[in-house]
């Protein structure tokens, strides 16, 4: 089935432009359903020819042509073509595209950057047979296949090609392909059976300003364009008459034929005898470049011979020219008919199409491409149209990408709205939560610190009441440091010389009564020791003890306060720091003052 429903084909030719409409059915079918033909200057020389805007614009008014997808075909004059051979170690596709790119690069007389172009591979198979001997005498054949393969390589200026397609695209139709004439012309032939798969045949496209040379081997194909053609013998019947060349042209289809030569009259009128021998000469140079081109197949690509002679193009309905070159040739000559592959819509005028039948034959062709797989199939659509249809195909991926990624956004922006009032709900339970402990924290802490109060508290009482033997151990201690002739009048307990500034006045000595009597002294200590106690400071720690007594001196012993200094190094809760106070002797009574450390301070 046809990927369009209608097509429109044009070729661009040498000196015209034809354009033909062609439907396709659900089978397959081609049905031709319009056509036009309109002569212009393509090469834009005359200036008062048409340009290929104008008439392209004329011809699709005055013919309707509605279909959108366009196939195009130009002169072989304008591209170049080549059959190269490629090594036979070639085994994969990548290998030979660059090995054919090579050679492209070396055969176009242009950068690559300038032109377009493809390549079509040709598989060549062939037998050969040779003649062996065997032991006993006899000889016997032996067939040997071989197989290599040839690249097909046509390029054509990148601007050539735009100087078309620009106008194309810009009336709202898409470029489908493009290619030279002669690769249509070929693949014509093969779909319209006129050229077999077992034979070789010399297709020769006589156009306006060049001539194409086709040779159809079997499945190999070989090209080329001579600059010798219909516009030839215009040129030289208006050199011949000194006339314009539209003149000569129309002298040309009106008058022209070519001269049979030999045993043949020429014509009675002068001037149909002239333009047939112009047109004889023409031929004749164009069979020579014929000829050549067959021998340079044969030759250089081993190629076979021509059986037959198939013409196409304005050039070769000129009176007489399949006699020409049946002569010449010595071959079959007729015309190529390939309306056979397709139908013809009721509505075609048939006259007016059977005028101009010779040159549509490429047209067929390039439909071909709508239905089925052409033999040759290469395409010359400009970098910028493929680039742009290829984008064209994508567009609807990119669509349905950009499709997926809104709705992979928007679910994507869901989860978040939902996991954000998930976590702001979950957010606002934590808060609630952390003010709940942390309202319990602050009641732990303020019972913490009334617990540390109290047990700083319970604790101070507890080490009171630890120490609270302290006074009865030292007062026993000190009792039994005691000698039997000492007594002690006042015992209390004091702290640093520095805690107790008023208390150190005067030495820490007890104050004598007015008179000096040391008695009065003793009573007067014994009875003052509340008013020497209030002399002191209200200490919180006891680290000394104040003693004052009084000891009975006999004549012969020991002092007793040695006594006592000597005790008091081993005691336990005195220490050896100690303060003895200026001892006063009144007969046999001596009155001490002394100031003992404690080791541990006592809290009162």
């Amino acid at each position: 089935m046809a990927k369009e429903d209608r097509v429109l084909t044009i070729d661009v030719g040498g000196g015209n432009l034809k354009m033909a409409e062609f439907a396709f059915s659900p089978g397959g079918a081609i049905t031709l359903t319009g056509f036009g033909f309109r002569r212009f200057d393509p090469s834009g020389t005359d200036e008062n020819a048409p340009s290929f805007l104008q008439v392209y614009h004329e011809m699709l008014a005055e013919h309707k042509f509605t279909a959108r997808g366009v196939r195009l075909s130009l002169s072989s004059q304008t591209s170049f073509q080549r059959l190269s051979k490629l090594p036979p170690m070639l085994g994969n596709r990548s290998a030979i595209s660059r090995v054919v790119e090579y050679e492209a690069r070396q055969a176009v007389p242009y950068a690559m950057s300038e032109v377009e172009w493809d390549y079509q591979l040709i598989r060549h198979q062939w037998e050969e047979t040779r003649v062996e001997s065997d032991e006993d005498g006899s000889t016997h054949e032996v067939t040997d296949p071989h197989e290599e393969y040839e690249a097909l390589f046509i390029a054509v200026k990148s601007e050539e090609i735009s100087a078309y397609t620009n106008v194309i695209e810009d009336s709202g139709r898409e470029i489908l392909s493009v290619e030279i004439a002669p690769v249509a012309l070929f693949n014509a032939a093969k779909a319209a059976q006129q050229v077999r798969d077992d034979e070789c045949v010399l297709l020769v496209n006589i156009g306006f300003s060049c001539t194409s040379l086709v040779i159809c081997d079997r499945n190999r194909i070989f090209m080329r364009s001579i600059p010798i053609a219909g516009e030839t013998v215009t040129l030289g019947v208006a050199r011949e008459f000194g006339m314009e060349n539209k003149e000569a042209e129309e002298l040309k289809i009106r008058h022209g034929f070519v001269a049979l030569g030999g045993a043949y009259e020429d014509s009675e009128s002068a001037l149909e005898s002239t333009i047939s021998k112009i047109a004889r000469g023409v031929m004749t140079r164009l069979h020579g470049e014929i000829s050549r081109s067959v021998n340079v197949w044969r030759a250089m690509h081993g190629g076979n011979a021509p059986t037959r002679v198939l013409l196409a193009g304005g050039g070769s309905t000129m009176l007489y020219v399949t006699d020409f070159f049946q002569e010449k040739l010595r071959l079959p000559v007729s015309y190529l008919n390939c309306f056979g592959a397709i139908a013809i819509s009721p509505s075609v005028n048939r006259e007016e199409l059977q005028l101009v039948a010779p040159m549509f034959q490429e047209l067929i062709g390039m439909s071909l491409r709508s239905v089925t797989v052409c033999p040759v199939d290469i395409s010359l659509v400009p970098k910028l149209i493929r680039k742009q249809r290829d984008l064209d195909r994508r567009k609807p991926f990119f669509y349905i990408s950009a499709g997926v990624a809104v709705l992979c956004l928007s679910v994507f922006a869901l989860g978040v709205s939902k996991l954000l009032d998930f976590d702001g709900r979950r957010a606002k339970r934590v808060e609630r939560e952390v003010k709940r402990i942390t309202a319990k924290m602050n009641d732990i802490k303020e019972l913490k610190t009334q617990c540390d109060r109290a047990a700083g508290e319970y604790n101070e009482a507890a080490e009171i009441l630890k120490k609270r033997n302290a006074w009865f151990e030292m007062l026993e201690e000190l009792q039994t440091m005691i000698p039997d002739t000492m007594w002690l009048v006042v015992l209390e307990g004091v702290g640093d010389p520095s805690d107790a500034p008023a208390a150190a006045e005067g030495g820490g000595k007890p104050q004598q009564p007015a008179g000096g009597n040391p008695f009065l002294a003793v009573g007067s200590a014994a009875a003052g020791a509340g008013s020497s106690s209030a002399a002191i400071p209200d200490l919180r720690e006891v680290k000394r003890l104040h003693l004052v007594g009084y000891t009975l001196s006999l004549p012969g012993h020991q002092r007793l306060e040695a006594q006592l200094e000597s005790k008091l190094k081993n005691s336990r809760h005195f220490t050896e720091e100690w303060v003895l106070g200026e001892n006063r002797k009144v007969n046999n009574l001596s009155c001490f003052e002394i100031f003992l450390r404690l080791r541990e301070p006592i809290r009162k």
